[in-house]
C-alpha cells in the first residue's frame, strides 16, 4: 500500500501549508519538461498522494483505512483530480501531424422501376450531380506542379507550445497548430479549379443492379460512391431509394404476382381455354366449367423473384364471371328458354347455409 505522506516527504501531521509547500517542490523536480518521461510515474504518484492528502475529508479517511478506506466509502483514492494534467503532458500529447482528409457524405438517390424490373431484376443507369474527385489536382489541394510545404509555425511537428503560469509555476502544454491546422504542411499554391477544397462538383452516371424481389421504399447501398472526400478524404456511400410503379395489369402481393380476367357467363357454364399475357410471354389456363366469379387459378413460378433467395412465387389470376346486363330479343328468347329447360323460369329467393369463412372471406371482397 502506498504511503502519500512519505512520496511527499512529510510527516502526518503536516499542515496544509507544509503538504502544499512539499507538492509544488516535488511537482517542479519532477515536471516532464525538466525530469523527461523517465520519471512519469514518480509525478503520477506526488499528484496522487496531493489529490488525496489537499482534501481534509479523504485525508482524514486515508488516515483511518489508508486507500481502502477510500476506495470503501467512494471517495477518489487516486489520480482523479490530476487525470486531465498527466494526460496532457503524457497521454494526450499529439505524436505528429494528422494526415489530412475528412470522409465525404453519403448521398441518396431514388430510382424509378416497373414492376417487371422488380420480377426479374436488372441493371439501370441513375445519373447524379455531387462532389466528385478534383480531376486536375487529384484530391491534392494544391495546384499542378506544387505541393504542400512544411509549416514554419510548427516546423512540420503540426502542434506548438504553450506556456502558461499555474500553481506549478510555469507550464508547458502543447496544442494544435492554427497555421497548418495540425497537418504540419501548408498548401501555398491551391488548385484553382477546386479552390484548394479537393474536390468540385459534376454529373455522374453511376450503374445500379437491382436484385429481383425488391419492395417500394428499400435502399440499395453503393459503397464509395457518395461524395468525394474534402482535402482527398475516402468517398461516403450512395443509397438509391427503390420506387415502384404501379402496373395496369399485375398487382404484387408478397412474391406473388396477381391479375384478374373477365370470363363470360356463357363460357364459365361451358368451360374455356384462355390464353393469359404473362411477363414470362403468353401462357394459356384452363376455365372449368362452372367456375364462378372469384376462383384463383394459380401459374406456377410466374411470380415475383424472392430477395437473396432462389426461385419466384405464383401468379394469381382470379376470375371475373361477367353476366350481359343489355340483351336483345332473340338473346332473351334463348336466355329464357335455357331457364326453362333448367327449371329456373321463376326464380324463389332462398337462404344459401355457409361456414363463418366464407362471411370473412366475403367481407374482405366487399371491402376491397
Amino acid at each position: 500500500m502506498s504511503n502519500h505522506y512519505e512520496t511527499l516527504g512529510v510527516p502526518r501531521d503536516a499542515s496544509q501549508e507544509d503538504i502544499k509547500r512539499a507538492y509544488r517542490r516535488l511537482a517542479r523536480k519532477l515536471h516532464p519538461d525538466v525530469a523527461g518521461p523517465g520519471k512519469a510515474e514518480e509525478f503520477k504518484a506526488v499528484n496522487e498522494a496531493y489529490a488525496v492528502l489537499s482534501d481534509e475529508e479523504s485525508r482524514r479517511m486515508y488516515d483511518l483505512g489508508g486507500d481502502d478506506a477510500l476506495r470503501g466509502s467512494g471517495m477518489p483514492s487516486g489520480f482523479g483530480a490530476f487525470s486531465d494534467i498527466f494526460e496532457s503532458f503524457f497521454g494526450g500529447v499529439r505524436t505528429g501531424p494528422a494526415p489530412r482528409g475528412r470522409r465525404g457524405q453519403d448521398a441518396l438517390v431514388s430510382l424509378s422501376l416497373e414492376l417487371e424490373d422488380v420480377v426479374f431484376g436488372a441493371e439501370k443507369e441513375i445519373s447524379h450531380t455531387l462532389p466528385v474527385e478534383c480531376p486536375t489536382c487529384h484530391g491534392s489541394c494544391a495546384a499542378p506542379g506544387t505541393e504542400p510545404v512544411a509549416c514554419r509555425e510548427c516546423g512540420g511537428t503540426g502542434s506548438v507550445q504553450r506556456v502558461a503560469n499555474s500553481i506549478l509555476g510555469q507550464m508547458v502544454t502543447q496544442t494544435v497548430c492554427p497555421a497548418c491546422r495540425g497537418h504540419g504542411t501548408v498548401i501555398v499554391t491551391p488548385c484553382s479549379e477546386c479552390a484548394g477544397e479537393g474536390r468540385v462538383r459534376a454529373t455522374r452516371n453511376v450503374t445500379v443492379r437491382v436484385p429481383a424481389g425488391v419492395e417500394d421504399g428499400m435502399r440499395i447501398r453503393l459503397s464509395g460512391q457518395g461524395e468525394a472526400g474534402v482535402e482527398g478524404g475516402g468517398p461516403g456511400d450512395l443509397f438509391v431509394e427503390v420506387r415502384v410503379k404501379e402496373d395496369r395489369v399485375f398487382q404484387r402481393d408478397g412474391d406473388d404476382l396477381v391479375c384478374e380476367i373477365e370470363v363470360p357467363m356463357t363460357a364459365s357454364a361451358l368451360g374455356c381455354s384462355l390464353d393469359v399475357e404473362t411477363f414470362d410471354g403468353r401462357r394459356t389456363i384452363d376455365v372449368e366449367p362452372g367456375t364462378d366469379s372469384g376462383h384463383v387459378i394459380s401459374l406456377k413460378g410466374l411470380g415475383v423473384g424472392r430477395l437473396n433467395r432462389p426461385g419466384r412465387g405464383d401468379l394469381k389470376v382470379v376470375v371475373e364471371v361477367k353476366t350481359p346486363s343489355k340483351v336483345d330479343d332473340a338473346q332473351r328468347a334463348l336466355l329464357q328458354q335455357l331457364a326453362k329447360l333448367r327449371g329456373e323460369e321463376l326464380p324463389a329467393a332462398r337462404v344459401v347455409q355457409h361456414s363463418s369463412s366464407f362471411f370473412s372471406k366475403l367481407r374482405e371482397r366487399i371491402r376491397s
